[in-house]
């Protein structure tokens, strides 16, 4: 888990307009949480409703909305939780992914990720073909 904030630019969805403030980088989370009055007002629609277990255990239900952000450079389109105004900013390790950062070794600051990619090429033949023939 880490906490410390990095400054992020949100954009609306015709990338025409944005807003530039910080968020708090918490691992912990899937999604981003960012101002629901702010997306409105750049023009992000809530496109559904889903719920969300807070840290007591109790359940609330969030819009979510697709996002266009960038941070440290690197931009990437995320689902984002349309936060209340009392709700602290947070970029989730989706947001991070998608930006291809990952928390740094000292968890002050984000660096490139550096992907696994655990599987390897597999050559299609006949005698593992899936499908009919």
């Amino acid at each position: 888990m880490a906490h410390f904030t990095v400054p992020i630019e949100i954009f609306s969805p015709d990338g025409n307009r944005s807003v530039a403030i910080d968020a708090m980088v918490d691992t912990r989370n899937c999604f981003s949480c960012l101002p629901g009055s702010l997306l409105r007002q750049l023009g992000v629609v809530p496109i559904r409703r889903i719920e969300c277990e807070l840290a007591d255990g109790s359940v609330v239900e969030n819009q979510i909305g697709e996002v266009k952000v960038k941070l440290q450079g690197s931009e990437t389109t995320t689902i984002a939780i349309f936060g209340c105004h009392s709700d602290p900013v947070k970029l989730g390790h989706l947001t991070l992914t998608g930006a291809m950062l990952t928390v740094a070794p000292d968890r002050t600051n984000l660096v490139p990720a550096r992907f696994k990619h655990i599987s390897r090429p597999v050559m299609i033949t006949e005698s593992n073909k899936i499908g009919p023939s």
